[in-house]
């Protein structure tokens, strides 16, 4: 995993934006968990199987854009082939996309409601479980989402 990601997850700012002054070249995942929606087109451009790749702690571009509340970075990561319905290969977390537009953590709930909304329409299966069994539905009650919660079950989610 780069640094970048680590300080990422970490919520290093301090280190995050010593890693960004020199200006890197983002590869597709931490363009897409930064949000660099420009740079995600022109990787995408270059090589379409991005959508769907694995980083090596096994989280794709479309988890990371929406865990970070990256709408414009996830938009396109669907309209180019993301596939909203895989799991993380993380040995930790098993999360699909909508599990991670769903979590609280990173977004507010306007965010995660157009997040999972845009899943939902791209064909996210609101009853998908990730690892564990926990569904978005889950996340979506734990956070007191109602907009979520209405959305998810607009699509079909049970409970």
């Amino acid at each position: 995993m780069s640094d970048l990601l680590q300080a990422l997850y970490r919520g290093d700012d301090a280190r995050l934006s010593e890693l960004l002054a020199d200006d890197p070249e983002l590869d597709v995942f931490e363009a897409a968990a930064l949000g660099r929606t420009d740079r995600v087109r022109e990787l995408l451009d270059g090589d379409r199987s991005l959508a769907n790749a694995y980083a090596d702690d096994g989280f794709q571009p479309l988890g990371l854009a929406c865990f970070f509340g990256r709408v414009d970075s996830a938009t396109l990561l669907v309209d180019r082939g993301a596939d909203p319905n895989t799991l993380a290969r993380n040995e930790h977390v098993q999360t699909s996309a909508l599990h991670a537009a769903a979590a609280r953590e990173h977004k507010d709930e306007d965010t995660r409601y157009r997040l999972c909304t845009l899943l939902l329409e791209h064909g996210a299966d609101p009853n998908l479980p990730q690892g564990g069994g926990f569904t978005a539905m889950d996340a979506a009650r734990m956070n007191g989402d109602g907009r979520v919660r209405e959305v998810l079950l607009e699509h079909g989610a049970t409970g």
